[in-house]
């Protein structure tokens, strides 16, 4: 047998393992101008374009992760499991709670064909620290001992900075939340993934807890790429490149997948920049292997040689 990854853009992606089919979040959708997987045609994906999916498995409630989650379990006949804000935003938009477990970390859940999930609790990243993001070779500092009022009023002064990237984007933004106010991120969770092929970590977005991270062992590590990095609730002190070498350093993993690295919303997101992170996994990570994907491309990331 063989695990397989479909890149969606984000850090969304399709986990083929064991038979079924596993969504590593949910969004799909993109601004029109965004960069993402396309038809033929030209039309970009959306949500209702996925009919195969047994199982939805979200890092945390943003609407960059969740959205379209509803669309999916609408198509199929999908489990989601996800921190408890996102199941209450998945029954505001009318999805059954008997089609919803709810996690805060801790839970092993068995997906059945010899798969099982483990929840780990995790950190999201410091959005608050900046409006565009930072290249990967940028060395932030500072923002040390910033209080949760501080940063809340940040994140607000983020959200009023967002109207002003254009109406694309501001449609988008306004589709992807209909319904319910935000009220952050609702917990972030890692989760690792124990299948026949191997084992596989997914965090989808740039933070963590050292001593969680420094006691698992994935083969595969699905790691976030984009932002300013948080460590055990401060912002990373050094660029991007550097947190993720320590995040590899901690799992140590034969393989690496980066997520939400590519231009997902123009004017905040960026294409980050590989070539520094790479350089720093070869100084610090010398034997895992940095996997290339792109859309849609069914790359194989465990080949059944266990």
């Amino acid at each position: 047998m063989t695990t397989t990854l479909d890149w969606y853009g984000c850090a969304t992606f399709a986990l083929k393992t064991a038979g079924m089919t596993i969504m590593l979040d949910a969004y799909v959708d993109r601004v029109p101008s965004a960069a993402g997987p396309r038809h033929p045609d030209g039309r970009t994906y959306t949500a209702d374009d996925v009919h195969e999916c047994d199982w939805i498995v979200v890092g945390h409630a943003h609407f960059d992760h969740l959205w379209g989650a509803e669309r999916i379990m609408a198509n199929t006949d999908a489990t989601l499991i996800a921190n408890y804000e996102s199941v209450r935003i998945m029954e505001e938009a009318g999805v059954s709670a008997d089609r919803m477990i709810c996690v805060a970390g801790g839970e092993t859940i068995d997906l059945g064909n010899g798969v099982t999930v483990g929840v780990y609790p995790s950190q999201h990243s410091c959005v608050w620290t900046q409006a565009e993001m930072a290249q990967s070779d940028v060395v932030c500092l500072g923002d040390l001992g910033v209080t949760w009022q501080e940063q809340q009023a940040k994140v607000a002064e983020l959200y009023e900075w967002f109207q002003t990237l254009g109406d694309e984007t501001v449609d988008h933004l306004s589709a992807s939340t209909p319904g319910h106010s935000p009220r952050g991120d609702g917990g972030a969770l890692v989760f690792v993934f124990d299948t026949p092929d191997g084992s596989i970590f997914f965090q989808d977005t740039s933070g963590h807890w050292s001593g969680i991270m420094s006691s698992l062992r994935p083969d595969v590590a699905l790691i976030g790429a984009a932002g300013r990095g948080n460590i055990d609730g401060d912002p990373v002190q050094g660029s991007l490149a550097e947190f993720v070498g320590r995040q590899v350093e901690l799992l140590d993993p034969k393989k690496v997948v980066l997520t939400h690295h590519d231009r997902w919303m123009p004017g905040f997101s960026i294409e980050t920049d590989i070539e520094p992170i790479r350089r720093e996994l070869a100084r610090v990570a010398p034997r895992a292997d940095l996997v290339d994907v792109d859309y849609l491309d069914s790359t194989v990331i465990l080949d059944g040689s266990r």
